[in-house]
């Protein structure tokens, strides 16, 4: 990458002395994990986003596999724009630049199954740094005992050649102050979970560990292995079947009870007789 065509506080953000040693340190022991993942690697203390950040990125050049991460985001968010709680010390923000386009077998596809994969990469990478299994709810949300622990925002963009790429970001909740008081009752968090404190190298270690899960799910996307993906987000997804959901449509809400997903990752609602297919759009889960 081009160092000289990004803003000087991203070129200034990639130089390595402004890195904390153990992030760097964990990366490096895992280069042959995480192959082109981390080249560039971009870390804040504070940032708005770690995903508009990525943003500024993608829009100065082509920079696949450019990762951000954030001790804390000051504008946070999920999607539909709400708000991403992201105080430091208490969670793991991270960004990844990716290209689903140049998958070898139906680049459309792989481009839709893209958080789905990345859902199935970070609860491997999740239950292989810490022991904790962690489960997937469609379409981008993390979950362990029906309390979310995180979520993933895909997002894409272009560069300036007008090459497509998605920045895909993920928060993860480490400790009790990642979310507010309010939401204790749907929400959890590592510490909580695993019974013990995650330090900061412990974050490191985490970020390092999702990252390569992730890699791990991103080669399958672009190698065609989409089976390979289903199979493993059906079997981290126990609301997939038999879950009671209710949705807005211009007519009005629909009630229906989930029928799992089809081979491009949209959700399949069982109402009566019929079986409706959801792509997109806000769900109530019973």
């Amino acid at each position: 990458m081009d160092r000289s065509r990004l803003p000087p506080d991203l070129a200034a953000a990639m130089v390595s002395a402004n890195q904390p040693l153990d992030l760097v340190a964990a990366i490096d022991r895992s280069r042959d994990r995480l192959g082109p993942f981390g080249r560039p690697l971009l870390f804040f203390e504070s940032t708005g986003s770690t995903n508009d950040v990525a943003r500024l990125l993608v829009a100065s050049a082509d920079c696949e596999g450019a990762v951000v991460i954030a001790n804390e985001q000051t504008a946070g968010r999920g999607r539909r724009g709400r708000t991403w709680h992201s105080p430091a010390e208490s969670g793991l923000y991270v960004s990844i630049v990716l290209t689903p386009v140049r998958a070898e077998v139906d680049p459309v596809r792989a481009t839709a199954l893209l958080t789905l994969a990345a859902g199935v990469g970070l609860v491997e990478g999740i239950e292989h740094g810490s022991g904790l299994r962690t489960d997937l709810k469609w379409p981008n949300d993390l979950y362990v005992s029906r309390r979310k622990l995180g979520g993933i925002l895909a997002e894409s963009c272009e560069t300036r050649e007008g090459a497509v790429q998605v920045v895909v970001g993920y928060g993860i909740n480490v400790s009790l102050a990642a979310y507010p008081s309010e939401l204790r009752d749907r929400a959890t968090n590592l510490e909580l979970e695993l019974g013990r404190p995650i330090d900061r190298h412990g974050r490191y270690v985490l970020a390092v560990e999702t990252l390569v899960g992730l890699r791990r799910r991103y080669e399958d996307l672009l190698a065609g292995r989409f089976d390979a993906i289903l199979d493993a987000w059906r079997a981290r997804a126990p609301g997939n079947v038999g879950a009671c959901v209710t949705w807005s449509t211009p007519t009005g809400s629909q009630v229906g009870v989930t029928a799992g997903i089809d081979d491009r990752g949209a959700l399949l609602v069982r109402i009566d007789d019929r079986v409706e297919r959801i792509v997109s759009g806000e769900l109530t889960w019973s």
